[in-house]
């Protein structure tokens, strides 16, 4: 689920006593309840630590925060029995490893779904734990048999807590262009994907925009990424109403970017929450993000569009129907999430929405959201459909007649 919630009155008035409650917080204990949040050693941590101790016939293993090009060459310099080794040894490590082949991250995260399976199948029978427990171990046994699926390419996969986790569509190593979808509040492991109204949730929305840019462009060579791959606040409080999770994100969603293997141009695609980590990383993203698109948002903890300090071209929609207009747009004290995007006075390019139903329905196939979105990740600008008949939103555009008189 990517809405802070369904009901657009409730919401509202969730959001000022969320506001109100979280001011009461930071007068009395600061900080502190937010920032200590890190316990014992989760598995990545676990895997990661084995992997600084290990070796490969000998050799050392790199330090893996290096730099994603100095892990790249590393694993360049394996043999292909060498590189399956640390697969099966520190899957969890591998797996997340910005800098590592995305095939050998596929292996590694296919491994790490299976142990993590084998942990909750053993809880689901676990006498200690309540039947509510049980029931959602066995949830989360059957979501990661989904992701273990062979056809299934998983870029990353944290199972702790809530569980984090990134899935491609499309050949990642091959594509001209990568879209990165990068969803709000609620979306952990097993909302990763729904059955009902599954254009709401990330593999969803991440399959039909694939399929709709490869619909308006068959001969360019695309991928998209349904990025779950950070600690999304879990419905509407203190992290929802803060910057602190977009933060965290959005150092997780630039390391990312940065490590995408090519030389492909990307797009960015931030629904709800989401693009408040795309507000906050903006500025430190490089050069190859050509666009950031923000749907149903409540803010880009920024009052103008120019003060994200980007080059890429920042673009805004929201649906009539979607309850997020009614969120006050503003930021005071760290709280809230500032200007509306789509508001004239922030300067975005302001795309149609038109047929998209409520917050969640931006991704629904036929709608010009979602027609919008597709030709935003192909580069195909002068096909877009601005939300205003004076078509302002393509101003200046590459390859649009503006563009060509500047």
């Amino acid at each position: 689920m990517t809405s802070f919630d369904s009901t657009p009155q409730l919401n509202v008035w969730r959001m000022l006593l969320a506001l109100a409650v979280v001011f009461v917080m930071l007068a009395t204990t600061g900080w502190t309840a937010v920032r200590n949040q890190r316990g014992a050693a989760t598995p990545l941590a676990a895997s990661l630590s084995a992997w600084e101790r290990g070796h490969i016939d000998g050799l050392r293993l790199p330090d893996p925060d290096s730099a994603p090009a100095g892990l790249t060459r590393f694993f360049a310099s394996l043999d292909a029995h060498q590189r399956t080794r640390l697969a099966s040894r520190y899957p969890l490590a591998v797996g997340n490893m910005n800098g590592a082949p995305v095939k050998l991250r596929y292996r590694a995260n296919r491994i790490a779904l299976d142990q993590a399976r084998k942990v909750e199948l053993k809880r689901t029978h676990d006498k200690r734990l309540s039947e509510r427990g049980q029931h959602n171990a066995a949830r989360r046994m059957h979501r990661y048999e989904d992701l273990m699926a062979k056809e299934r390419r998983i870029l990353a996969f944290d199972p702790m807590g809530t569980g984090r986790v990134a899935e491609v569509f499309g050949d990642l190593g091959k594509a001209e262009r990568v879209s990165v979808v990068v969803p709000g509040v609620d979306t952990d492991v097993l909302n990763f994907q729904r059955t009902n109204r599954m254009y709401s949730a990330p593999v969803g929305m991440a399959k039909s925009l694939h399929q709709a840019e490869q619909w308006a462009s068959p001969g360019t060579r695309t991928a998209v990424i349904a990025w779950a791959d950070y600690t999304a606040p879990s419905g509407l409080g203190m992290d929802a109403a803060t910057g602190v999770r977009a933060e965290e994100g959005a150092v997780r969603l630039n390391d990312l970017v940065r490590a995408l293997p090519g030389r492909s141009q990307v797009a960015l695609y931030c629904h709800s929450y989401g693009s408040v980590v795309c507000g906050v990383a903006a500025h430190s993203l490089p050069s190859r993000v050509s666009d950031i698109t923000v749907a149903g948002s409540p803010g880009m903890r920024a009052e103008k569009a120019s003060q994200l300090d980007t080059y890429a071209q920042v673009w805004a929609m929201r649906d009539s129907d979607d309850w997020i207009q009614d969120v006050p747009h503003l930021e005071f004290g760290g709280l809230g999430h500032g200007a509306d995007p789509v508001s004239a006075a922030f300067g975005a390019r302001v795309l149609s929405s038109q047929g998209a139903e409520g917050h969640g329905g931006y991704f629904e196939p036929g709608t010009e959201s979602l027609r919008n979105f597709a030709q935003i990740g192909i580069g195909a600008y002068r096909a877009v459909r601005c939300a205003h008949e004076d078509d302002v939103c393509q101003k200046g555009l590459p390859g649009t007649a503006e563009a060509g008189r500047a």
